[in-house]
């Protein structure tokens, strides 16, 4: 019986994995859950699960939880509190999926306690880099990645890596795939936050129709796999079915196939190496719509460009990268930017802030913590 801690619970990727845990109750046992400010879903989570611990990030979100969850559960708040059930001796499995920066300690806490990280979270390695990947070697931990994209990388390369030429990783496109560019700048957040095939949260709904959030994928590969930022290719694949491939010197290619449905991959990092049932069903392709593949238009999607670039630079690039990301997104979704800004607040952040090498997680924090203060200055100049 494995303890499960889940970073995120509330989230799309939590309440995922929620559902492929409980269909194996000899197996998997909810040790602790976390959320931001939900405390109300979290009730809920909590009176279903009965784990031990449930941590709110939110102060006022925890005293409100502490009044009506069951007695057997204990309440926690707090950065701290995350770091410890990431990093407790009785937990086996960590769900990093706690969306941004934010869940950067608890990631780091997970990998140095030699946990096995089931690693949604992919700002932790686009900020860390191979802090977080040295941080596991060290302790021995397991960095297994959810996200759709490099978990078909990962299964693909279980044969091994010799002969690897490439890498690509697919897109959706989003919902702006076919929208004339002209019709980009009266763009909305909830036409943003209307992804056609993956049902998500917002922030990384507006990622995906940004293609950051495929800019940060490429960025996570190169650490995941250790592939120079040539080797890494993105190709857009509207119908979501294929998930990656990996190209071989001999010509081979391999890919990993399935339905738009996050279970699969969050199965494959409970299980590896075996696999079980996740309640994802089987993929048909005579059912399917033919399946079309497309080159990424980089003068459309600034934002893919722009994590190239942040990439190439390296040090604290894709860092600030990151950072001005999510501060331009919640300007977005606050409307206070319009949506094409987006791209031209991350690019004007990059060039302000000073590209630095980040040998340690306190040089990571303080590099986040500017990028934001510059790219928050670019979106409000009184702010300078």
């Amino acid at each position: 019986m494995k303890n499960i801690a889940i970073l995120g619970a509330t989230g799309s990727i939590g309440i995922n994995t929620l559902d492929v845990l409980s269909r194996h109750p000899d197996k998997y046992n909810v040790f602790a859950l976390s959320a931001n400010n939900n405390w109300e879903k979290m009730q809920k989570l909590c009176v279903k699960y009965m784990p031990e611990f449930a941590v709110m990030a939110n102060a006022d979100a925890a005293e409100s939880l502490r009044k009506v969850v069951p007695d057997e559960v204990t309440v926690l708040q707090g950065e701290g509190s995350l770091n410890d059930i990431a990093s407790h001796q009785r937990t086996d499995f960590v769900m990093a999926a706690i969306v941004g920066g934010a869940g950067l300690s608890s990631t780091f806490a997970a990998a140095s306690s030699g946990k096995r990280v089931m690693l949604a979270n992919k700002e932790s390695l686009v900020l860390g880099g191979n802090l977080l990947i040295n941080a596991a070697k060290i302790s021995g931990a397991e960095l297994i990645p959810v996200d759709s994209e490099h978990s078909a990388i990962f299964q693909c390369l279980q044969g091994g890596k010799e002969g690897l030429n490439k890498i690509q990783l697919t897109a959706s496109g989003g919902p702006f795939l076919k929208t004339p560019s002209a019709e980009l700048y009266n763009v909305t957040p909830k036409q943003a936050c209307n992804h056609p095939k993956w049902k998500m949260g917002r922030k990384i709904s507006v990622d995906s129709a940004t293609l950051m959030n495929k800019g940060l994928e490429v960025i996570e590969a190169h650490f995941l796999f250790q592939l120079l930022p040539s080797k890494i290719e993105v190709v857009i694949h509207p119908q979501s079915i294929v998930h990656s491939f990996v190209y071989f010197e001999d010509g081979s290619v391999l890919s990993q196939l399935g339905l738009p449905d996050m279970r699969s991959a969050i199965s494959y990092a409970l299980s590896f190496p075996s696999r079980q049932t996740s309640g994802v069903e089987d993929l048909d392709l005579t059912k399917q719509a033919p399946l079309e593949f497309l080159s990424p238009d980089m003068d459309r999607f600034k934002c893919l460009g722009l994590a190239y670039e942040a990439l190439e630079k390296g040090g604290s690039a894709p860092g600030t990268l990151n950072a001005a990301n999510e501060i331009a997104v919640e300007a977005f979704l606050n409307k206070k930017i319009g949506f094409l800004d987006i791209g031209t607040t991350i690019e004007k952040t990059l060039a302000i802030t000073p590209t630095s090498s980040l040998d340690t997680l306190v040089s990571v924090v303080e590099n986040d913590l500017l990028s934001r203060q510059i790219a928050q200055s670019v979106i409000e100049p009184s702010l300078l």
